[in-house]
């Protein structure tokens, strides 16, 4: 595996794989990697000829009150679980690399990021968009595979490719959970052993809504009310829980593309999770955790 830490040096790689006629796939990441990072890994190997995974917490997307500071990093463990799944190339640079300047162009994610995730932390996505825009361009993928846990997020990086014209294709890929059901995410590093079973209220809230589907509730509202009475669990604070399409719009009537959205705190951490009700949390991916 190919360590790399300028974006000079990444595009150039890139560049020369492709002029041999290879393809490349890409897997941005800010490091503290897990088997839903891995899975990533082994879904971008399936559709391409080299992959690179990058490591960069990005400051951009992060608010005063927020967590950069202490976000999980350990690039020798993610250097050595890239290496053994079979990454060919791993970029990580430094904060001066991505950012030389303090930035003055961002990406304006629009509408699209008012809502959610986005209403509870402004300006975290044209953060996001910024960096993930960015890496696109200096790594030059032919396929970028992003986790369906951050929804919102990945319909964001997949309007911002289509809108801009970015000239790869945006993959999204289920959500890896563990046996228990809980979504893999490196937050959960956060969570003691009572916050870890109280985490577990997100996917039985997401669970008890896709129920009331299949039993033929199509009622939003009724929907909703079915899932917060079960997110609100001892020790958990819900933020929202929301049936949108994949345009983040309310639905008037949940059907089998319906996503319900959902986010609450676990103590001082905060945790995010969906499920499309068509397809059923057991249609995403069961792992045992890392």
């Amino acid at each position: 595996m190919l360590d790399l830490t300028t974006p000079k040096d990444m595009r150039a790689w890139s560049r020369a794989e492709r002029a041999r006629g290879r393809s490349v796939g890409f897997v941005p990441t800010m490091g503290a990697l897990h088997e839903g990072h891995l899975l990533l890994v082994d879904r971008a190997k399936q559709r391409t000829d080299r992959v690179v995974l990058s490591v960069f917490v990005n400051p951009l997307q992060f608010g005063p009150q927020e967590d950069f500071a202490k976000y999980p990093r350990d690039v020798a463990r993610d250097t050595q679980l890239a290496a053994e799944r079979g990454v060919d190339c791993l970029f990580v640079p430094d904060g001066t690399a991505m950012y030389p300047e303090q930035p003055l162009v961002r990406v304006a994610p629009g509408p699209m990021a008012d809502t959610l995730e986005g209403a509870v932390r402004p300006g975290h996505f044209a953060g996001v968009l910024t960096v993930v825009a960015k890496l696109l361009h200096i790594v030059e993928p032919d396929v970028a595979v992003f986790g369906r846990k951050d929804f919102q997020q990945a319909m964001l990086v997949r309007r911002m490719a289509a809108d801009l014209d970015f000239p790869l294709e945006v993959e999204i890929a289920p959500t890896v959970r563990e046996l228990d059901g809980l979504a893999l995410s490196s937050r959960n590093a956060y969570l003691g052993g009572d916050q870890r079973r109280s985490a577990l209220a997100l996917s039985r809230a997401l669970r008890a809504v896709e129920q009331a589907w299949r039993s033929g509730e199509a009622d939003p509202k009724t929907l909703q009310r079915r899932g917060m009475d079960v997110l609100r669990a001892p020790g958990v604070a819900p933020d929202y829980l929301e049936l949108v399409d994949e345009q983040l719009h309310p639905v008037r009537r949940a059907d089998a593309r319906t996503v319900v959205v959902i986010a609450a705190r676990i103590g001082a951490t905060r945790l995010i999770d969906n499920v499309v009700l068509g397809e059923g949390i057991a249609s995403d991916v069961a792992v045992r955790g890392m």
